[in-house]
């Protein structure tokens, strides 16, 4: 016969909790409201990423406050708050605000999410669906970096370099925190696919090419991206190419080189960017816009059949 002894108090310990990191991060995160009049036109996401004397500095996504003439925000001690606007950036899709420093409980510990694996675990703050669902949490890991997605900007197509993580993401999530297991800000969540065949695919903007250019924002520069200083057009432009009596292999993806200021020469075939491949125009300003102007970059290239790499100080 065995006697089962029960004992007084039973202890749990959860070895993968996240507690600890949402303890850094949840104060940081507010709810952001754009108004139009008294009419709520939009919602979404935002962190405290940095504070002075006198204010505190809030990341956000640019679509997020796009159609709002009044932006207020509602932090974890739920007050209301109504913001200041310092600059925005569609290609970028960030905007940076400011308010009064006794609104900001904490402050976001910023990140690097170069420093970031396939498969870490990760997790996202924020407001699904407005007011309601403020400080919810998901989790989940990081399913892929470098991805490309296809937005449209301005009218024209654009594509944003991103983070892919399967955490939930809904609406109203957009412009709020991605995080690591130390609570560390790695992105800022901008965007999911909303298709009937796909689940659990949502991206942020890596934080290091957010906060870049954050000073910028700060003090409502213009952000002039930076160019190469040539003329090009895609590989497949054969119209284009031979208006301009350029013959190349037509298998190639790349860009074509047509006028030129730099080492850079008429019918060069641009196929990488600092080791990153170059399909079109698209994929070119893509890579492109994560430097900025006076920045050096590597060239990778095809002149007369032969592979060649050159230097360029971006203009």
């Amino acid at each position: 016969m065995f006697l089962l002894i029960k004992p007084e108090r039973e202890e749990i310990y959860e070895k993968t909790s996240l507690s600890n990191a949402i303890d850094k991060i949840y104060d940081a995160t507010v709810l952001i409201e754009a108004y139009n009049g008294s009419k709520l036109n939009n919602s979404g996401t935002g962190f405290f990423y940095k504070q002075d004397e006198k204010y505190a500095y809030i990341i956000t996504n640019e679509h997020v406050i796009r159609d709002g003439l009044r932006i207020d925000i509602v932090n974890s001690n739920d007050e209301r708050i109504k913001t200041e606007v310092l600059g925005k950036d569609e290609y970028l899709d960030i905007a940076v605000l400011r308010v009064d420093n006794k609104y900001a409980k904490k402050i976001a510990t910023i990140g690097n999410s170069k420093n970031t694996k396939i498969g870490d675990t990760i997790f996202v703050v924020g407001s699904p669906l407005g007011y309601d669902y403020r400080g919810s949490v998901t989790s989940g890991i990081l399913s892929g970096k470098n991805r490309k997605v296809r937005v449209k900007t301005n009218d024209e197509d654009w594509l944003m370099k991103t983070i892919q993580v399967d955490a939930s993401i809904n609406r109203g999530n957009s412009g709020g925190p991605l995080l690591n297991i130390n609570g560390e800000v790695i992105g800022v969540v901008s965007l999911k696919l909303v298709e009937e065949d796909v689940e659990g695919m949502g991206f942020a903007i890596p934080i290091e090419y957010a906060m870049n250019y954050t000073e910028y924002l700060e003090n409502n520069k213009e952000i002039k991206h930076p160019e190469l200083g040539v003329k090009i057009t895609n590989s497949t432009d054969t119209a284009t190419l031979l208006k301009n009596d350029i013959s190349i292999n037509q298998e190639k993806d790349g860009v074509v080189v047509l006028e030129t200021k730099n080492r850079l020469r008429k019918g060069d075939l641009i196929i990488k960017v600092d080791n990153n491949e170059v399909k079109d125009l698209l994929t070119l300003r893509c890579e492109l816009y994560q430097f900025k102007q006076k920045d050096k970059v590597e060239i990778t290239f095809i002149r007369n059949g032969m592979k060649r790499k050159t230097i360029i100080t971006l203009s």
